[in-house]
């Protein structure tokens, strides 16, 4: 009887005791809810940022690929391109044309300082009347722009149709009471526009020497320069041909502080 009595006494003793063969495993708590939650946002925010990235960075090379600009353009501006470029080929090969000519006439020529004094006066005037020194007349258009007081054109327009005339190879251009040269600028002020320093006055007067059908076409073509003016900025466009625009204003000459001529 009191072997069973120990015995049942050692075997709960047993039980109360931790062997080490079954290791007591605690329970891990539960993180909150909220932390799980902040990092799905934060991951969300991430890859909407990345892929926000991505897509401006394809649609940075979709701009700068001329090739997929030319894809894009209408066959009304593709046209115009191909006139404009045409154009300037014309003018370039016209202009290598008279310097080739003057260099013949200069090495035939038995007086050649004579000749030579000649071909000078002849590109003073030339150089007299593109860089706006000498008045000009001859063939071209009138353009006469009328403002919608509630909608005030803005000089990134206006210098657009001047290059867009230039690149239709305009001669001689004048803005208002301005002479339009390779320097000229357009800027934005409380009042309006100002060119090259000059206060303009509505309405718009842009006179321009060059192939009248050229000139017209670069302005009165569709989802040109003339369309936007009329749509945009509610403006009344008139392109009128002539065969003589006179242009008498002239620029005065520019004291250039850094560039020198190569002697």
């Amino acid at each position: 009887m009191r072997i069973r009595l120990a015995q049942s006494k050692q075997d709960k003793e047993n039980d109360q005791t931790q062997t080490g063969s079954f290791p007591v495993v605690k329970r891990k708590s539960k993180k909150p809810r909220i932390e799980s939650g902040v990092r799905a946002r934060l991951a969300t925010s991430f890859l909407i940022a990345l892929l926000c990235a991505l897509l401006g960075f394809g649609y940075a090379i979709q701009l700068n690929n001329p090739a997929s600009s030319y894809e894009t353009m209408s066959e009304e501006e593709l046209t115009r391109l191909i006139t404009e470029t045409s154009t300037q080929v014309q003018n370039l090969e016209q202009r290598k044309g008279e310097l080739t000519s003057q260099l013949n006439s200069l090495k035939a020529a038995a007086n050649k300082q004579q000749e030579a004094e000649r071909i000078t006066k002849e590109n003073e005037q030339t150089s007299g009347i593109l860089s706006g020194r000498l008045p000009a007349e001859g063939e071209g258009v009138i353009i006469s722009i009328s403002e919608d007081p509630k909608s005030r054109i803005d000089a990134s327009t206006m210098f657009q149709l001047v290059e867009e005339l230039r690149n239709a190879g305009v001669e001689v251009m004048a803005l208002n009471s301005v002479r339009v040269v390779t320097s000229t600028y357009i800027s934005d002020t409380k009042n309006g526009l100002q060119c090259d320093g000059q206060e303009l006055s509505t309405p718009y007067t842009l006179k321009a020497i060059g192939d009248p059908q050229n000139l017209q076409n670069a302005v009165n073509i569709a989802g040109g320069v003339g369309s936007r003016l009329k749509v945009k900025f509610g403006a009344n466009v008139r392109v009128t041909s002539s065969d003589q625009v006179r242009i008498t204003e002239i620029h005065e000459s520019r004291q250039y502080k850094y560039a020198k001529t190569v002697e």
